[in-house]
């Protein structure tokens, strides 16, 4: 892996900010259905001040996550986020193509 490739990766970059000191959570795509944005396995990261760099759909469905990935900073209790064209948050979200994603967020170290 190149510098430059590594220094893109978000779980390269969480554990550069925890070694700063920096509270991190990370969100993981772990099943999808239908069109989807990202695939499964797709991450992002977020610090408590709520820096974030990845990918896990794009549009509002992001900002929900960091939202939510927040509160599991605070709490640490990881939560199991679903997105999708069943809730009637589908359009608000981003997800109007007719997908769903099931999210995975959860504190490190």
């Amino acid at each position: 892996m190149s510098q430059e490739t590594a220094m893109r990766d978000p779980l390269v970059l969480a554990e550069g900010w925890q070694a700063e000191g920096r509270s991190v959570a990370i969100a993981t795509v772990v099943e999808t259905w239908g069109s989807a944005p990202r695939p499964v396995g797709s991450h992002l990261v977020i610090d408590a001040d709520g820096n974030f760099e990845g990918s896990v759909s794009g549009g509002c469905v992001e900002g929900s996550v960091i939202t939510e990935a927040l509160e599991v900073l605070e709490n640490g209790v990881p939560r199991m986020l679903e997105f999708g064209v069943a809730d009637e948050t589908a359009w608000r979200v981003g997800l109007s193509c007719g997908g769903r994603i099931r999210v995975y967020v959860e504190r490190l170290g």
